[in-house]
């Protein structure tokens, strides 16, 4: 199969900031609960009217203008989501719509806060049989789906997009080398938004309950990730070819600046930097790894030849890696 190449990122993030005391208020915490807990000292939050598809369309048209090509080279477009414009149709049709790609296939993915890298398979898989070039987004609105007075959940999570563009057979740009996807379904109570699908139907009861919001065990989650995350990298890493003292770059989901610390310890990459967000975007759900790449690309932490571990993790209960050779 041909090769798989970044031609370019995008990001966005709405313009409101909310910071940790906006939030502690009515969670019943304050600031320094907030940042001793999560590393996280803000975050953005949509304005009203605006939705994950006016975020992921701005990061769409960041990555495009990066990658030198307009919506006509496009053949694919990827959104990674767990919080769509709407349930039907699907979100990426109307980035397609926006952007103007009228020739691109579109469609999401769902793996929650792994999305981005599933969805990054999803593209590479097209690709790399079909050529051309794909559009791939992870975008998120949490802001809309938490309870504001849940300390567990508000705290933890803003909205952003972020994108790549990818194009099979090209002869320059970051490589991508390898990747792996995981599902852990009896897991996924762990992280879930009760209501609203076809198991329960949004009523006047559902809403009295609070079910439509999204919720986590976060204990459960923390245990998950230690008692995965480890050996799933050292498998992958085998698989690659590479050792831990290859990689040069880590770019995690950025799901809290605490659990950041501990998972990345455990990793043992003694060559590596880790790259973060978190502290003024928070987790950005299927954002925050494309919000992260594009981060460092555009601060020049990349050279040439450098390996990149992405990491993925979140409900479901999934995980998903790739390797990308700058």
């Amino acid at each position: 199969m041909a090769d798989v190449r970044i031609l370019g990122t995008g990001a966005y993030v709405p313009e409101r900031i909310v910071s940790n005391d906006e939030v502690a208020a009515a969670a019943g915490v304050d600031d320094a609960w907030i940042t001793g807990k999560t590393g996280i000292r803000e975050r953005r939050w949509a304005a009203d009217g605006q939705a994950t598809s006016d975020l992921a369309t701005a990061a769409g048209r960041a990555a495009l203008r990066s990658a030198g090509l307009t919506a006509d080279d496009l053949s694919v477009i990827v959104v990674a989501t767990s919080t769509p414009d709407r349930p039907q149709p699907p979100t990426a049709a109307y980035v397609q719509q926006r952007l103007g790609a009228g020739g691109a296939a579109a469609f999401d993915v769902n793996a929650v806060c792994s999305g981005a890298v599933f969805a990054l398979s999803a593209a590479e898989g097209v690709l790399a049989r079909t050529g051309g070039h794909a559009l791939v987004i992870g975008a998120d609105v949490y802001s809309r789906i938490l309870n504001r007075a849940d300390r567990r959940t508000v705290i933890l999570f803003g909205d952003g997009a972020g994108a790549v563009v990818l194009g099979a057979s090209a002869d320059h740009g970051p490589r991508v080398r390898h990747l792996a996807l995981h599902s852990f379904g009896e897991h996924s109570d762990l992280i879930q938004v009760p209501a609203g699908g076809s198991r329960m139907p949004v009523d006047r009861t559902v809403l009295d309950a609070g079910l439509q919001y999204f919720t986590m065990d976060g204990r459960g989650v923390r245990d998950f990730v230690g008692d995965h995350l480890p050996q799933l990298v050292k498998g992958f890493l085998h698989e690659c070819g590479v050792v831990p003292d290859d990689i040069g770059h880590f770019v995690p989901h950025q799901a809290n600046g605490a659990m950041l610390d501990s998972v990345f310890a455990a990793l043992e990459l003694p060559q590596a930097t880790m790259h973060r967000t978190v502290t003024h975007y928070a987790n950005t759900g299927a954002a925050s790894i494309p919000i992260t790449l594009d981060a460092a690309a555009r601060a020049g932490a990349f050279t040439a030849g450098d390996l990149i571990l992405v990491a993925g993790f979140g409900g479901g209960m999934s995980a998903g890696f790739a390797l990308v050779e700058w």
